[in-house]
């Protein structure tokens, strides 16, 4: 019955794609292997048959992917950049948390225009997200191929930086922001929350930094 299930949303997605959301029919083929890697995935790793657990549903990937969705697309409207059909698909499920499907989508946007920075960005996100926050090789491939499309776009070194400190590697990330402020116009819209976010970041670099307290 699960499988049952599993195809019928499946398939269901695929018409709510191509009928309402109007999906290019060259994006047809990228949709479906998104949506059939889902499928890998469930027969992969679900158990239909185990019992159900309740437990708290837990909402802060939504907010969170939901929040970085909307914090990218405000730095690419500032650069000028309109979103296409691919994007308005791929930012649906990133917003979600879904972002292997979004990953899988937004490379129909990459294929189209391969000088679409923004859409370069969206893709190095989704796969930082896919792979819960660390930044794989194809991310930072990504992100290398957002910031050469368009170098004085802020959002590869923005997220980027956010990426290696999420990461672990606290110093390149503040390395990679401080650079960004530093060449940032004095009226950019987006300034004063980098300003704030890289004065966190010294703040808990610091805190990792200083010694545990007085040793007896």
């Amino acid at each position: 019955m699960g499988w049952i299930i599993a195809l019928g949303l499946a398939l269901a997605a695929f018409a709510l794609l191509v009928l309402a959301f109007k999906a290019p029919r060259g994006g047809w083929e990228a949709i479906g292997a998104a949506l059939l890697l889902g499928i890998a995935g469930f027969a992969w790793q679900a158990r239909p048959a185990q019992p159900g657990a309740p437990k708290l549903a837990q909402e802060a990937k939504p907010k969170n992917a939901a929040a970085l969705v909307a914090a990218r697309q405000e730095l690419a409207k500032q650069s000028g950049q309109m979103p296409n059909s691919w994007m308005v698909i791929a930012d649906a499920f990133a917003r979600n948390g879904q972002f292997g499907d979004a990953a899988g989508v937004v490379l129909g946007a990459v294929e189209k225009d391969p000088n679409n920075a923004d859409a370069w960005l969206a893709l190095a996100n989704n796969l930082v997200g896919h792979a819960e926050g660390n930044l794989t090789p194809a991310a930072q491939y990504a992100y290398t191929r957002a910031q050469q499309a368009d170098p004085e776009h802020p959002g590869p070194p923005f997220f980027l930086g956010l990426a290696l400190a999420g990461s672990g590697k606290l110093d390149e990330g503040r390395a990679m922001w401080a650079a960004l402020l530093a060449r940032a116009p004095k009226d950019a819209p987006w300034r004063g929350d980098l300003e704030q976010r890289l004065a966190r970041l010294d703040a808990f670099i610091a805190a990792q930094a200083a010694p545990d307290g007085p040793r007896p």
